[in-house]
C-alpha cells in the first residue's frame, strides 16, 4: 500500500462514509489485521478516487452492481447509498438507477434495492 493513496482514501472514505475503517477495524481487525486499511486503500485511494470520472458517476455505477447482484448485498447497498448521497446523487437518480437494474437482476433484486434505499433516506430525516 503506498501511504499517498492511504491518506487520500483515509480523507474521502471519513466524507462519504465516516467511521467506516474504525468499524471495520474493530469488528475484523482481530481476524484480518489491516483489511480496514486495505479497503480504504484500495476502494477509495485508488478506486473512487481516481480521475476519469466523477464521484457521484462511481457511486451510481456502484449502487447499480449491488442492485443487480441481489437481496444479499443489500448490507453494503444501504452503505453506497449514503455515501451516493454525501457525493451528490439525488434520491430520484438513485431510484432510477435501481428501477433500471430490474432489466439486468429482475424485479426483486430491484425491489429489495428500493427498500433498502427507503430506509437510508428515512434515516435522512432524524
Amino acid at each position: 500500500m503506498s501511504g499517498e493513496t492511504t491518506a487520500i482514501g483515509r480523507a474521502l472514505s471519513e466524507q462519504l462514509n465516516p467511521g467506516m475503517e474504525s468499524t471495520l477495524e474493530a469488528r475484523y481487525g482481530h481476524l484480518l489485521p489491516g483489511m480496514a486499511e486495505t479497503i480504504v486503500d484500495f476502494a477509495y485511494g485508488r478506486q473512487y478516487a481516481r480521475p476519469g470520472l466523477p464521484l457521484r458517476d462511481r457511486y451510481l455505477a456502484t449502487i447499480a452492481a449491488l442492485t443487480a447482484q441481489g437481496g444479499q448485498t443489500r448490507p453494503q447497498l444501504k452503505i453506497n447509498i449514503q455515501a451516493g448521497r454525501n457525493a451528490g446523487l439525488s434520491r430520484e437518480e438513485i431510484a432510477e438507477v435501481i428501477w433500471q437494474m430490474a432489466l439486468y437482476g429482475g424485479l426483486p433484486a430491484a425491489i429489495n434495492a428500493l427498500n433498502a434505499a427507503l430506509e437510508v433516506f428515512a434515516a435522512e430525516k432524524i
